[in-house]
C-alpha cells in the first residue's frame, strides 16, 4: 500500500514540474521577441536594409558612338587589353597617315635594339624630346639611330623601322605613305585605327620597347606636354584629344600614355590627325583628315568625344540596390 502511495506522488511531482518549466521554456523563446524574432504573436521581425552595391570603377569599353563629323575621313578603335578584343567604327581598318603618333614607336623600337645599353645622352634627349614635345628634329634624329632611312624601298615596301613595327606588334593593315612626295617619310605611314591600337598595346605590353625600356617610355607618354594652341613649326604641344575626353575617376586609376600626330597638308588641303592613348586597360585610337578651316581644336575635340561616349559606366551613375527576396520568414 505504501509502495503505491509512493508512486503516485513521485508521477504527480513529474507533471507538476513539466508544467512549471515548459512556460519558462516557451516565454525565453518567444515572449520577449527574441531569439526566433517575435514568432507566434510578438513584434514584426527586423529586416536589416538592403547593402547599395557600388558600381565597377569606370573604364573604356566598346559601345556606340555618334560624331557630326565633317571631313574625309573618320575611323576609331578600341582594344580591350584584358581580352585583346577589338572593336570600333565600321572602316577600322582603312587607313591614314599617322604623323607624329607614330614617334612612339620609333623611340620604342630604337630603345629595344639597344637592350641593357645606354644610348647616348644627346640620343636620350632627342628620344624624350620626340615624345614629350613631339619634336621633329629629334624624332628624325632618333629615327636614323634606329636604322630608319629616307630611301624609298623597292617594291613597295615600308622601311626597315616600320617593317619591325608591322613583324614585332602584328599590324595587318598598315603600309607605306602613297603621296609620292613624301615617298619614304616616317610620318606618311599609313595604318588603320585598329594597328593603331595594337600598336598601343604593343607598346604597353613590352614587345615594342623590351624589358629594359618599357616604363621609360610608357612615362614619357604620361608626360605629354603643351595644349592645342601651343604650336611651332617643327614642334608642339600634343597634350589634348583622348585625355582631354576621360573623367577625373579613370585618370586616377593610373598615368594614361598618349601621342598624338597632326598636320596641315597641302596636297590635299586636310588636317591630318591621329590620337593615341593607353592604359594598363585598354588602346583607344582615333584617326581623323577633315578641311585645314576647322583648325586642330575640331580634330581635338572629336578624339576626346570619342573617348567619352566610350566610359562605361558613366561618372555618377546610380548605386545599384540588391532585390530582396518577398516572403515570410
Amino acid at each position: 500500500m505504501r509502495s503505491r502511495v509512493t508512486m503516485v506522488l513521485a508521477v504527480l511531482a513529474v507533471l507538476l514540474g513539466a508544467g512549471l518549466l515548459v512556460p519558462t521554456a516557451y516565454a525565453k523563446l518567444a515572449g520577449d521577441g527574441s531569439g526566433l524574432g517575435g514568432l507566434g504573436g510578438g513584434a514584426a521581425a527586423q529586416v536589416p536594409a538592403p547593402t547599395p552595391t557600388p558600381p565597377p570603377p569606370p573604364t573604356l569599353a566598346a559601345g556606340p558612338v555618334s560624331v557630326n563629323f565633317k571631313g574625309e575621313f573618320f575611323g576609331w578603335a578600341l582594344m580591350d587589353r584584358k581580352t585583346g578584343t577589338v572593336s570600333g567604327s565600321k572602316n577600322m581598318a582603312s587607313t591614314s597617315s599617322t604623323e607624329s603618333m607614330l614617334k612612339a614607336w620609333i623611340v620604342s623600337d630604337y630603345l629595344r635594339q639597344l637592350g641593357d645599353k645606354e644610348p647616348s645622352a644627346s640620343l636620350k634627349r632627342d628620344a624624350s624630346l620626340a615624345i614629350r614635345d613631339s619634336n621633329d628634329d629629334a624624332a628624325n634624329r632618333v629615327y636614323k639611330a634606329a636604322g630608319g632611312s629616307y630611301k624609298v624601298p623597292a617594291g613597295g615596301q615600308p622601311g626597315p623601322v616600320v617593317k619591325r613595327a608591322i613583324s614585332i606588334c602584328g599590324l595587318t593593315d598598315t603600309k607605306r605613305g602613297n603621296v609620292a612626295t613624301y615617298e619614304g617619310w616616317w610620318s606618311f605611314t599609313r595604318m588603320s585605327p585598329r594597328d593603331a591600337v595594337r600598336l598601343g598595346d604593343c607598346i604597353a605590353d613590352g614587345k615594342a620597347a623590351g624589358r629594359k625600356w618599357t616604363k621609360w617610355v610608357l612615362n614619357e607618354m604620361a608626360q605629354v606636354r603643351g595644349s592645342v594652341k601651343v604650336q611651332q613649326a617643327r614642334s608642339g604641344g600634343g597634350k589634348w584629344g583622348i585625355v582631354d575626353g576621360l573623367p577625373a575617376e579613370i585618370k586616377a586609376q593610373g598615368p594614361v600614355a598618349i601621342k598624338n600626330g597632326w598636320t596641315p597638308l597641302s596636297y590635299d588641303g586636310n588636317w591630318h590627325v591621329s590620337c593615341l592613348a593607353v592604359t594598363d586597360k585598354w588602346s583607344l585610337a582615333v584617326m581623323l583628315r577633315y578641311p585645314q578651316s576647322s583648325k586642330l581644336e575640331y580634330g581635338a575635340k572629336v578624339c576626346a568625344s570619342v573617348a567619352t561616349q566610350l566610359v562605361t559606366p558613366q561618372p555618377g551613375a546610380a548605386l545599384k540596390v540588391p532585390q530582396q527576396p518577398v516572403g515570410k520568414l
